[in-house]
């Protein structure tokens, strides 16, 4: 391997690790409870079927088969590893939310047969690693982005819209092709060069670009998704990160951060504001009523990628090129 690590994880008992969601009755929390368990039961079963020799079997003509959780790192991966590599992404449905998804036999099973799997960590789909717990495989290592980059369990999850931990990852999974492939190190080298010098090109000359035009331009978001993009940007992100944080979990901002924003918005203390379409709450819906009211140009970002089937940077260079053209119309730069 390279000089970047790959985290191999440990099996950990998931006694604890389900995450509960939706209503707080005792019934939903029960039936959440059996639908769970039964969905990991299943999926146990399928891993002692499909893995019943205890190493992972790798894909079509042996070679190295890879699973992603999300299709955000499932689409880096694929570029990565060209014809050389099988990948599936487990999410690949734009509606699909990563915190609740319920994982089929299926995914069980393209897990157990997997040799290298790819998950974000940070708590944001912990399905995965319940998945990876229930049979461990020999052979097959994981890449748990958060473990990667340092980044915590209730920190902030959406690593892709951080570009220095994407470029990580990039090093890290051409690291694992490497050893999984050996005899194709040459071609995963240039498989990453491509994807570096002409794959994310126009993504690194677009953020370049909003740097180097808009640097200290104020701006409003409605989640924490943005929060990490934000710095890359140069841009001056002044909605409270706790407002954020509430937006992405699910739970109730404090009625001060709705305030503050409120008077960000109506006072014109920022710019733009910035938004994901995937999760537009009453609060975020009231908050663009306002933003378009006050005619704070408004720019749409999505948490996975928009559509389906595009590339990570064609889906990145969308969102950029949106949020200049919002950063030009409101101060004609």
């Amino acid at each position: 391997m390279g000089t970047t690590p790959i985290i191999v994880l440990p099996v950990r008992s998931n006694a604890n690790g389900s995450n509960v969601n939706g209503s707080n009755e005792w019934e939903g929390n029960v039936s959440s409870a059996i639908r769970h368990t039964a969905i990991l039961a299943g999926c146990a079963l399928v891993f002692a079927l499909a893995s019943c020799s205890g190493r992972a079997s790798g894909g079509s003509g042996d070679r190295p088969s890879v699973v992603a959780a999300e299709n955000v790192w499932g689409s880096i991966a694929s570029q990565l590893g060209g014809d050389r590599v099988t990948v599936t992404s487990i999410i690949d449905n734009p509606d699909a939310d990563p915190h609740d998804y319920e994982p089929t036999t299926e995914d069980a099973r393209s897990i157990a047969s997997s040799n290298f799997v790819i998950e974000n960590g940070v708590g944001y789909d912990p399905w995965a690693q319940r998945l990876i717990d229930a049979n461990p495989v020999s052979g097959r290592d994981v890449l748990n982005v958060g473990t990667l980059v340092g980044e915590p369990t209730g920190g902030n999850p959406h690593r892709w819209y951080a570009p220095s931990d994407v470029q990580q990852v990039i090093d890290a999974v051409t690291s694992e092709y490497k050893k999984l492939d050996p005899a194709d190190a040459s071609y995963f080298d240039r498989q990453r060069s491509t994807l570096e010098t002409s794959g994310l090109a126009q993504y690194h000359a677009l953020i370049s670009e909003i740097k180097t035009k808009y640097a200290g331009t104020p701006v409003g978001a409605s989640e924490s998704i943005f929060a990490l993009m934000a710095p890359a940007l140069g841009l001056d992100l002044l909605t409270p990160p706790t407002f954020l944080t509430a937006i992405s979990e699910g739970t109730e901002p404090t009625a001060a951060d709705k305030s503050t924003i409120d008077h960000q918005i109506s006072s014109h203390e920022i710019e733009v504001y910035v938004y994901n379409s995937q999760n537009a709450t009453p609060d975020i819906q009231r908050q663009i009523d306002e933003a378009e009211a006050a005619q704070i140009p408004i720019s749409t970002i999505t948490e996975t990628l928009s559509p389906a089937g595009s590339t990570f940077q064609a889906w990145q260079v969308a969102q950029l090129r949106a949020l200049a053209a919002a950063l030009h119309e409101a101060t004609g730069r």
